[in-house]
């Protein structure tokens, strides 16, 4: 990349397989489309010059020198738009540079020639006003002349410096007092241009460095961009291509899991005769315990699997938010007597329908109910809330007292397979999948879910549903719900 060392230090000479190399065709162009643009401006200040000429009585060297300047112009001109017409690989850098030198060196000699050509015939009145007319006219030449060839700092020089020393040496012909201070001042007025044209040679430089490092940002953005694409697509066919080996391995393994089941509970149950040994009953219930956790397990994994893949269909139907928690509670209701947990509910009264599924509500339910459970110590309570939200929508939530969740762990628990270091330890581990299934199934609905909890106080589980899905108060249910199904697409909503 281009540094900003190169305002300070630009070779010349530079060949393609150099860094500086496409630097110095910036500013060699820079220039070419100076003196372009320029043409023009500058061909009417040279019919100015001889108009001056003219008036101050020197005619005919006025048309010679005119003539000259006019064609030098001229050839400068063309030279710069053939030079940008040609393709960058196509042309020597070197020869172009010493070409346009060339022509700036004979534009400088022949506007160095100009102050020579006005009479010293005039009285001193009018000789006074003549040398202030060529002053000026001199110094709007090579200011005009600094600016166009700044880009090429020595185009610049060769192309003022002769007619500033020109305009000095006509001076000095008769010194005078009057005369050496011109003659200074010409001097003096070449040094400034010169600097100032060398501060605007470096702008240029600087112009094209934030340029090179404002293209080469936006190369590594786009270069980011594309990688950043790259990654997210494999991701995705990577999480696409785990949902569905999860899924298919969780079908192939419940065929002879549920052959395990059904024959253990057979002998479990002693359908086909008494089994004498206890220890072999002891082994018939691992084996029948064991099952069912696996079978949960690959449950959880084909819905959670479903859900990723977009496969997961909603089947909406106007229910009661309450009554569908009311009836998980009832299912969980023995297990939390038997581990000696008071479950409390709280409903609010006269809740409006909702558009939802009912199996799907259901299970976030009883996942919530049960992990509440699980972690929720003998003697504990949890307490199950179904409501209204500020906005309009309708929510459950699920609080127990028992151990708590760090904070930092929050993002853990959230994730499927994850588990927190309460969860570890606890003696009834979880799969980790219970609550990324929740917010996947809320997800599903349009809502939101929020997981709560402080070290040592407890833990609230809570989702939401969205106020679209609430069927006002005020409007007939039936109807409602008619209307609804009447805007729905002919196939079910499906998930994605």
């Amino acid at each position: 990349m281009i540094t900003r060392a190169l305002v300070r230090n630009v070779p010349t000479g530079a060949q393609p397989s150099d860094a500086l190399f496409h630097f110095e065709v910036e500013m060699s162009e820079a220039y070419a489309a100076n003196r372009a643009s320029f043409g023009l401006t500058m061909a009417g200040l040279i019919v100015v010059l001889v108009g001056v000429l003219a008036f101050v009585g020197n005619l005919r060297w006025g048309l010679a020198w005119g003539s000259t300047a006019l064609l030098l112009h001229l050839v400068a001109v063309v030279s710069c738009r053939h030079y940008m017409a040609l393709k960058p690989n196509s042309r020597s850098l070197v020869d172009w540079k010493r070409r346009f030198i060339a022509i700036e060196t004979l534009y400088g000699l022949a506007f160095g020639a100009y102050p020579f050509l006005f009479p010293h015939t005039f009285l001193a009145e009018g000789l006074v006003g003549v040398d202030v007319v060529r002053f000026a006219m001199v110094i709007v030449f090579i200011s005009l002349s600094a600016l166009v060839a700044a880009p090429l700092l020595s185009a610049a020089v060769v192309s003022t410096l002769p007619i500033a020393v020109g305009l000095a040496a006509a001076h000095m012909l008769s010194p005078n007092i009057v005369d050496i201070l011109v003659a200074l001042c010409a001097l003096g007025a070449e040094l400034l241009f010169l600097y100032l044209t060398a501060q605007l040679n470096r702008q240029y430089a600087q112009n094209l460095i934030f340029r090179a490092e404002k293209d080469a940002a936006f190369a590594e953005i786009e270069q980011g961009k594309a990688v950043s694409d790259e990654a997210r697509r494999r991701a995705e066919a990577a999480n696409m291509a785990k949902s569905q080996f999860l899924a298919t391995m969780s079908h192939e393994l419940r065929t002879p899991l549920n052959a395990i089941l059904g024959f253990s509970e057979v002998m479990r149950n002693e359908m086909l005769g008494p089994i004498e040994n206890d220890a072999y009953k002891d082994y018939l219930n691992d084996i029948y315990n064991s099952g069912q956790h696996l079978l949960k397990l690959i449950n959880e994994i084909l819905d959670l699997s479903r859900i990723e893949a977009g496969k997961r269909e909603l089947r909406e139907e106007l229910l009661s938010l309450v009554s569908v928690a009311r009836e998980a509670k009832g299912l969980l209701d023995l297990k939390a007597r038997q581990k000696n947990i008071k479950v409390s509910e709280h409903f609010e009264e006269d809740m409006p329908k909702i558009v939802i599924d009912e199996q799907a509500i259901r299970q976030v339910t009883l996942n919530l109910l049960a992990n509440a459970l699980k972690f929720t110590p003998a003697g504990g309570e949890v307490l199950v809330k179904v409501g209204r939200t500020q906005a309009g929508g309708q929510y459950i939530s699920v609080r127990d007292n028992g151990p708590g969740i760090p904070e930092d762990e929050l993002p853990i628990v959230l994730s499927a397979f994850g588990q927190s270091s309460i969860s570890i330890k606890n003696a009834e581990q979880g799969t980790g999948l219970g609550i990324p299934i929740v917010q996947a199934l809320i997800h599903l609905h349009g809502g939101s879910f929020l997981l709560r909890s402080k070290l040592g106080v407890g833990t609230e589980a809570i989702a939401i549903l969205p106020a679209k899905r609430v069927v006002s108060a005020f409007t007939d249910d039936n109807r409602t719900w008619a209307l609804m199904q009447a805007k729905k697409p002919a196939r079910m909503k499906k998930a994605g």
